[in-house]
């Protein structure tokens, strides 16, 4: 076999584990959003509820990148698709519909003065959520530099932003379960708002380009 044939083999190996990656990050995020948002709604944190309503988000996002890792993979020069682009947009909304939810929400918990029920599950699943995240990054990453592909690195460089998140979620749990302080959660809630916004407006602004964001907060 030459070289050629052979670098062409290790291309499509790791487009295959690239798409891999991006449909095990889509099922990871249904299950831990479900996991969240059920979690959250019966022991009433918001900051968790709200981490598991971006986990639905980021499921219309990754099937955006799967999309665009199979149109990498059969045309690597091409550029950003109308489906990309419309996975973007709703995705975009999505974010600041979340947005405005939980800045609304969370001013009211911090007018009555709502406290969670408790929030050691926040706890759990943050961490679960850190060490998975951080290994879709190294993941991702590898990929992409065997690639050489801008986009699938920008996408691991995203993956960070749900690691902020989490540890927004985390700290915020820690917070509660040792001090009881009942506004945590809300500020919680509003860490994980900058980020939402944040987010939102990257993918806007990936609509009107073809380049690849890194995500930086």
């Amino acid at each position: 076999m030459d070289t050629a044939s052979t670098t062409n083999t290790d291309k499509q190996k790791f487009y295959k584990l690239a798409l891999w990656l991006a449909i095990f990050t889509i099922s990871y995020n249904i299950i831990e959003g479900i996991i969240s948002v059920y979690f959250g709604y019966e022991d009433e944190s918001l900051t968790l509820f709200g981490f598991g309503a971006d986990s639905f988000i980021e499921v219309i996002s990754g099937i955006g990148i799967a999309h665009m890792v199979i149109r990498i993979q059969r045309q690597p020069e091409s550029n950003r698709d109308n489906f990309e682009r419309t996975a973007l947009r709703i995705t975009g909304f999505s974010f600041y519909g979340l947005v405005a939810a939980l800045i609304i929400t969370s001013g009211y918990n911090i007018y009555i003065g709502h406290k969670p029920e408790t929030t050691l599950w926040g706890i759990v699943i943050s961490l679960i959520s850190i060490a998975v995240m951080w290994g879709l990054i190294i993941g991702k990453t590898k990929v992409g530099k065997q690639l050489k592909s801008e986009a699938i690195l920008a996408d691991a460089e995203c993956a960070r932003v749900c690691i902020y998140m989490s540890v927004i979620l985390l700290v915020s749990s820690c917070i509660y379960e040792l001090t009881k302080f009942a506004y945590i959660d809300s500020i919680g809630a509003i860490g994980l708002v900058y980020l939402s916004f944040k987010e939102g407006k990257e993918c806007f602004d990936k609509v009107e380009s073809n380049k690849h964001c890194s995500c930086e907060i």
